[in-house]
């Protein structure tokens, strides 16, 4: 599989391509590290340039510690595979292609059930405080759904995610899990990493049974620009790409 997508042409279009798929995988393995999935559940998308509408995911039934590059399959916006080997999961067509196409923001899709994240999921009236510092950017970034009780199964409920998640980039769907949009799969990997990060220290702090701080409304960065402007979100996914060069060279393959 790595050779036919490498030797489809010279084109800068299938450059693109490879580049896009050897970070989406691995993102794959950094957040098989971090506990971020499902057993063979959940998955990360991204539309692929060119006038076709078409976007990278994984094929169902995958752990995502042992995908690679060459294991990603290519979709149209109706769910038909076009390139690659398996399925796609009728639960990703519905969160992903139906936010890929209500929502153009969206380019890069990460759907992951996070410890912390998907703990403030399950809580009533769980949101992320204004305690951190971190939170002086995210929190103006993420949309809270609170409807979807139940997985999503058709095209109506995946088209009311990408309205719902409208200008905001991450998503914490309601008992469910998280999606995080970028407009590259390493701004959507590190905004859903730091994401992450701060939920699990107010799950922490909240656990010691002592009040949280509340920082100054006033110090809100009210930013909901691309995430790479303000932090380095390339640097961070090639910092994982040397240590997965090292010790998962076959995530590139």
């Amino acid at each position: 599989m790595t050779a036919v997508v490498k030797n489809l042409s010279n084109s800068k279009a299938d450059e693109a391509e490879w580049a896009l798929r050897c970070d989406m995988a691995a993102i794959f393995r950094v957040s098989a590290r971090l506990g971020w999935n499902e057993q063979i559940g959940n998955h990360n998308s991204v539309m692929l340039p060119g006038d076709e509408p078409l976007f990278l995911i994984n094929p169902r039934g995958y752990l995502f510690r042992e995908l690679k590059a060459s294991d990603l399959i290519v979709c149209d916006l109706d769910g038909k595979v076009l390139r690659g080997k398996g399925e796609l999961r009728k639960v990703a067509f519905h969160i992903h292609a139906r936010i890929h196409l209500t929502n153009p923001k969206a380019v890069a899709l990460l759907h992951v059930h996070p410890q912390y994240l998907t703990a403030l999921s399950m809580l009533e009236g769980g949101e992320l405080a204004l305690a951190h510092h971190n939170n002086l950017m995210l929190n103006d970034r993420i949309v809270y759904d609170v409807e979807g009780d139940e997985p999503v199964h058709d095209n109506e409920e995946g088209d009311r995610l990408g309205r719902l998640l409208g200008d905001k980039s991450i998503m914490v769907m309601g008992g469910h899990g998280v999606s995080v949009a970028g407009p590259t799969p390493h701004e959507a990997f590190d905004e859903l990493y730091i994401a992450e990060r701060t939920a699990m220290y107010q799950v922490t702090a909240l656990s010691t049974g002592l009040k949280l701080r509340t920082l100054p409304e006033k110090l809100r960065r009210n930013y909901l620009g691309p995430w790479g402007a303000k932090v380095d979100a390339r640097m961070h996914l090639d910092a994982w790409r040397r240590v997965l060069d090292k010790e998962e060279p076959d995530y590139a393959t």
